[in-house]
């Protein structure tokens, strides 16, 4: 009997999805008691686990239990943000008793498994692994404290607990994957365990499917093949064996991406736009496999308002109109607890939150100090502007960005900054907006999940023509788009082409149907929960990742 047996699916697989699926990930945003993710990867694979349960998929999901997070952010004594590290303990964890040695960096390294059992929060069965035990020395108790953290020695460790460690821990349980499906590169040592394993480059791309998330080539990480090697990447194959296997035959930069590329059978990008972003990328490498694309998707019943949708297939527009204005109060009331500002539920109420990297532009609506002192004094069709999200740490000019704005945030009364941005407040920030603002540097979003749970909750995305957006959006029906800059100009001319647009459907469209036309206001909003769904529900999603992934080729 397979030791499976005592974390055993609380069902008997649909017959649709019989095939074995390990899903690798680094962090799932799955609840918000559970604090071991980031940013868009972590809500992606978190509604991934929860739909690939509600419709009774054969899958397990592997990740690694970060002691500290990510971190929680706080605030200094001038409101400008700070990193807390702070232990997290989780009494909904079960342990395995299962311990089992790993070797990184020529050392011996203890792995110990956790298990989240399925009905705690509708996930299918999951795995944390942690090396914060006291067999190892705190040099090897540190590889599981933080996720993503900043010391490359210890990112490449975290790589090979998640992939190396991942697949081991299968071993063990006697689950017998079908598919071992890597979510991003991050856990793409598990293939080199593999192919020690079975000795074979075909069994091992026959086992293997990848999801890309990096739409440019640069962005994909990269170590010096060697220094990879001593770590321990590699899983004991020999550096010539990987050099033929990768198809790095010269090169002694490695780069994760075109291996997990070169070792797969297939792989996807995570909208259509990004398919053929990556297929053209990726185009001047031989022997990468197939590169189709499945459009990201959130799970509708975590993430949409009930009522919201109950008014909706009702039809009754009055209860919709006055649940969208009791949640945006309990928006505000988190404004006012962190801020002291009082925001008024008649105003329209611009978000932004997202994870802050550069090529989000999180301050572009501040980037023209003329335009935006219009906007934020505008009496004839006040605006209520806030923003939320978490700047990795070490990330001093995303920091910088972020406390610039909480500077600013302090001339104004309709102007705020929130911290913490989690779970928690992204539902709450969805629920409360009106409109979603997203400013994505266009193709540079892969796919963007925010706005589709922002849709949800009876928000108006106002976007770039990026990522999922344009697999859903209608400029003036369900959403508002910003034009298209020109792509062949330098990157300073784009954003201001972007900023320019920006204001000119802000002013010229959105505030005016605002505030003018409410009834087609209302109509933008409905059409947009309507169009939401199902295509951007995650059961879709799990859905076709059998169907177009696990299954290719079959």
């Amino acid at each position: 009997m397979s030791k499976f047996k005592q974390f055993q699916h609380p069902y008997d697989p649909d017959p649709k999805f019989m095939k074995r699926v390990v899903y690798f990930s680094m962090e799932y945003a799955i609840h918000q008691p559970f604090k071991i993710y980031s940013g868009g990867l972590g809500f992606l694979a978190g509604s991934h686990m929860r739909s690939a349960y509600d419709q009774k998929q054969n899958m397990i999901g592997i990740g690694i239990l970060w002691k500290y997070g990510y971190y929680d952010q706080v605030r200094r004594g001038d409101q400008s943000m700070d990193s807390l590290f702070q232990e997290k303990v989780y009494s909904f964890l079960q342990d395995t008793g299962i311990k089992f040695e790993i070797t990184i960096n020529g050392h011996t390294v203890w792995v110990k498994a956790w298990y989240l059992h399925p009905k705690t929060f509708n996930t299918v069965p999951m795995f944390f692994l942690t090396t914060d035990i006291p067999e190892n020395d705190y040099l090897a108790q540190t590889i599981s404290h933080k996720l993503y953290d900043a010391q490359t020695e210890t990112r490449v460790a975290q790589e090979i607990l998640l992939g190396i460690g991942g697949a081991k821990l299968c071993d063990i349980i006697e689950f017998n994957p079908e598919i071992y499906h890597l979510n991003e590169a991050h856990a793409l040592p598990c293939a080199f365990y593999l192919y020690q394993k079975h000795k074979s480059l075909e069994k091992v791309k026959k086992l293997l499917v990848f999801t890309t998330h990096t739409p440019e080539e640069a962005g994909n990480e990269k170590h010096d093949i060697r220094f990879l090697e001593k770590m321990g990447f590699f899983a004991g194959v020999p550096l010539e064996e990987v050099r033929k296997i990768t198809g790095h035959i010269k090169e002694d930069i490695f780069n994760l991406s075109l291996g997990a590329l070169r070792l797969s059978h297939v792989a996807n990008g995570v909208s259509k736009l990004h398919g053929e972003v990556a297929r053209e990328m990726w185009k001047s490498y031989d022997n990468i496999c197939p590169i189709i694309s499945i459009t990201n998707a959130q799970n509708k019943k975590y993430w949409a308002d009930k009522q919201l949708y109950a008014a909706l297939e009702k039809g009754d527009d009055q209860a919709l109109i006055e649940r969208k204005q009791f949640l945006k109060e309990l928006l505000f009331e988190v404004v006012a607890d962190q801020t002291g500002k009082l925001f008024d539920t008649n105003v329209l109420t611009i978000v932004w939150a997202r994870r802050f990297a550069a090529y989000k532009r999180a301050d572009l609506l501040i980037r023209d100090e003329s335009r935006f002192e219009r906007l934020i004094r505008n009496t004839k069709y006040p605006v209520q502007i806030i923003w939320a999200g978490k700047p990795y740490p070490m990330d001093y000019g995303a920091v910088s960005v972020f406390n610039n704005l909480v500077h600013i945030s302090k001339r104004y009364s309709n102007m705020a900054v929130l911290v913490g941005y989690e779970l928690q407040l992204s539902k709450r920030l969805k629920q409360g907006a009106d409109v979603w603002l997203n400013t994505p540097r266009v193709p540079r979003e892969a796919s963007g999940t925010s706005g589709m749970t922002a849709a949800m909750n009876g928000a108006v995305n106002f976007s770039t023509y990026d990522g999922w957006i344009r697999e859903f959006a209608k400029h003036g029906v369900n959403s508002f788009i910003i034009p298209l800059a020109d792509p062949t100009v330098p990157i300073h001319e784009q954003d201001a082409s972007d900023l320019v647009g920006l204001y000119d459907v802000l002013e010229t469209e959105i505030l005016p149907t605002y505030y003018e036309r409410k009834d087609k206001w209302l109509n933008i909003i409905k059409q947009s929960m309507t169009d939401i769904l199902p295509y951007f529900d995650s059961d879709r999603m799990a859905f076709q990742y059998y169907e177009k992934l696990y299954e290719y080729g079959s």
